[in-house]
């Protein structure tokens, strides 16, 4: 059975990790987490990349070996992945010889049938994004100057002439466009879709896929002079990575950041079609993050450090708040106020505040007994809270992340809703049995709650689970073990402290 096959970008090492890779991964994370609980067999990658000019000068300058430098920053990945939580399968590095010997292959493939071949290339490349650009891409400025085209880069180009390999690419432009049309979720999200076609309508330029003047890289097959062009190297990472399975193959989601989708949905599956392989069935492309209202950058310094966040807010608040802020997709704006206040508002006195309450009411009512089940009649669980859960495996599924949230948090406005217009406390004192069959709807609907956060907060999820009396800690239940009674025993309501304390 073919494993749902999910991949993040491979991470480049020339610098530690940040908010952009943290966004990336737990988004891979969360739809890995869900479809595990479907109960499919998943299989998530990740890594970095570790070739090229860059990594070659970040090393020069933090005085050591490059092999050393790419040792210590991957490293760094790793240990950031563990910290957040990310339960990924299988993490490559460009520099393994698992990697490189398939590049290797590949591109020996492409020169045997064609479509590699050697030639001279003239124009310009930055050196910051190791990409060429021609002259229409980047024209002079009012200062007679040509910078990179990339708003995120803005360097200066330089003027280069060189013998090279090349792609071609242009060979593709019309089987990509057929692609394209024939599958239209091929392009993810829809808004991005036109970007791309517009790009590969407008013509497609064969690609230096080689260098001459960079030594930290991948020979050429039969042309040690020459090294593979990093982009080139790094793309084939989500096939070389399955190298003797046959349930990967092709992917199901590349997730990306929107700079780097041409390379993903033009070049990527154009060197696919060459070596006759599948394409994988979606390219997806979130937005970025701004700080404050103002771009990240090295220079300014304003880059958000995810293990300060972590250390204030607990690292399943800030899986929440990265989904649930904005649309993935978008751009949004990671902001210290953002984040407190919907803290304080949907984790605090949204979920922490009622579940907390509700535990309150069956210690001191039912001495901590499970309540006992009513009529079908009385189930509000099972009439108003379990029926929305096809729709937040749909969103989840179409990486709708933040989607899926609006719904799950509906949910818990209209059970906060119930405990206001049923008044367990009152009925304590008038109606014990109806208490009690409001208290057993309450933790039921919250159990299932629990297991629709479980994958955007696994942490927390499990505590509630654990609280609700329905598995020991750390493994938590899914909504459908809820319903189906799988997995699960009557236990005790174990009430414990508030899932999240107030911030000021």
């Amino acid at each position: 059975m073919k494993k749902y096959y999910i991949t993040t970008p491979l991470y480049y090492v020339n610098a530690a990790p940040h908010l952009g890779h943290a966004y990336t991964t737990i988004a891979a994370d969360v739809l890995a987490r869900h479809k595990r609980a479907q109960g499919a067999p998943v299989h998530l990658l990740t890594g970095t990349d570790e070739h090229g000019q860059k990594i070659e000068e970040a090393a020069k300058a933090a005085g050591k070996h490059t092999i050393d430098f790419c040792d210590m920053t991957s490293a760094k990945f790793r240990e950031l992945w563990k910290h957040l939580d990310i339960t990924y399968d299988d993490y490559i590095r460009t520099t393994e010889k698992r990697h490189e010997d398939k590049v290797s292959e590949l591109f020996a493939l492409l020169i045997k049938k064609g479509d590699i071949y050697k030639g001279t290339y003239q124009g310009w490349y930055c050196v910051s994004d190791e990409t060429f650009f021609t002259e229409t891409e980047a024209p002079e400025d009012d200062k007679g100057r040509r910078l990179c085209p990339n708003a995120e880069c803005r360097k200066p180009l330089q003027r280069v002439e060189e013998e090279s390999w090349f792609f071609k690419l242009s060979k593709y432009q019309e089987p990509l466009l057929k692609h394209y049309a024939a599958h239209p979720d091929f392009l993810a999200p829809s808004h991005r879709a036109s970007e791309i076609l517009r790009f590969v309508e407008g013509g497609l330029q064969d690609l230096s896929v080689s260098r001459q003047k960079v030594k930290w890289g991948i020979p050429v097959p039969g042309d040690q002079s020459h090294t593979i062009y990093v982009w080139f190297d790094a793309l084939i990472n989500y096939w070389s990575a399955t190298a003797g399975t046959d349930d990967l193959w092709p992917a199901d989601v590349h997730i990306v950041g929107k700079e780097i989708y041409r390379f993903h949905a033009v070049i990527w599956p154009a060197m696919l079609m060459a070596a006759g392989l599948p394409l994988p069935k979606q390219v997806f492309a979130h937005g970025w993050w701004t700080a404050e209202g103002k771009k990240m950058s090295k220079s300014s310094g304003n880059f958000v450090d995810p293990y300060e966040i972590t250390r204030e807010y607990g690292t399943d608040v800030f899986r929440f708040f990265l989904l649930r802020q904005m649309q993935f997709g978008n751009d949004g704006d990671f902001s210290a106020q953002a984040l407190r206040l919907r803290y304080n508002s949907e984790l605090v006195d949204g979920l922490s505040n009622l579940l907390y309450r509700i535990e309150t009411m069956v210690d001191s009512y039912l001495d901590g007994r499970m309540p006992v089940k009513g009529s079908p009649s009385d189930d509000f669980h099972l009439t108003n809270v379990a029926p929305r859960a096809p729709e937040i495996s749909a969103k989840i599924d179409a990486l709708d992340f933040h989607g899926a949230l609006e719904v799950i948090w509906e949910v818990i406005r209209s059970l906060n809703e119930r405990v206001a217009k049923t008044e367990p406390f009152k009925l304590a004192k008038t109606d014990k049995v109806k208490c009690e069959l409001v208290l057993f709807d309450m933790i039921h609907s919250l159990r299932i709650v629990a297991g629709w956060i479980e994958p955007f907060m696994p942490r927390k999820a499990a505590e509630m689970h654990l609280q609700l009396g329905v598995r020991q800690f750390p493994e938590a239940l899914t909504a459908d073990d809820v319903l189906t009674g799988a997995n699960s025993h009557p236990g005790r309501i174990q009430k414990g402290p508030p899932l999240f304390m107030r911030k000021k």
